[in-house]
């Protein structure tokens, strides 16, 4: 993501749209800056979900986040939509480095892109383990030259 600015639409691989809520925006008219993360969460989860490799409740192996960074680059309010735009950047063998592009309604430019880093476990022990090969192949449709 070394320039921010050309993360348009076209950079990302997957896409999710989310409204804002009335409680998402502060004081300052805006939706607030923790919000961010809570978009990437939901964009990547909910994509592991629908590919029928994330199990919440029952799952052995689970996925930590334990980096996340977020750019912001224009404001976003209630009533706005946000697409989040989702993009594997490195997939290693215990870890996965998601991209994500926040998108105000239709607009081509980001209103803030970010990444965070997901290490796989085992659910039980918390012991780092090899991302399952079932997640894995839903990754790589993902990956930035795939």
């Amino acid at each position: 993501m070394k320039d921010l600015k050309l993360n348009n639409r076209d950079t990302f691989k997957h896409f999710l749209s989310m409204p804002t809520r009335w409680m998402d925006n502060d004081i300052y008219g805006h939706v607030n800056n923790v919000n961010y993360y809570s978009f990437f969460d939901t964009a990547v989860n909910r994509y592991l979900i629908d590919a029928g490799v994330l199990d919440i409740h029952h799952g052995s192996e689970i996925a930590f986040v334990v980096e996340t960074h977020c750019n912001y680059l224009a404001p976003i309010a209630f009533p706005d939509t946000i697409t989040a735009g989702v993009r594997v950047a490195h997939l290693g063998t215990r870890s996965v480095r998601y991209e994500i592009g926040l998108f105000r309604n239709d607009d081509d430019t980001p209103a803030a892109v970010g990444h965070f880093v997901h290490v796989y476990v085992d659910r039980a022990s918390s012991q780092s383990v090899a991302i399952p090969q079932a997640t894995r192949a839903a990754l790589i449709p993902l990956l930035i030259g795939h």
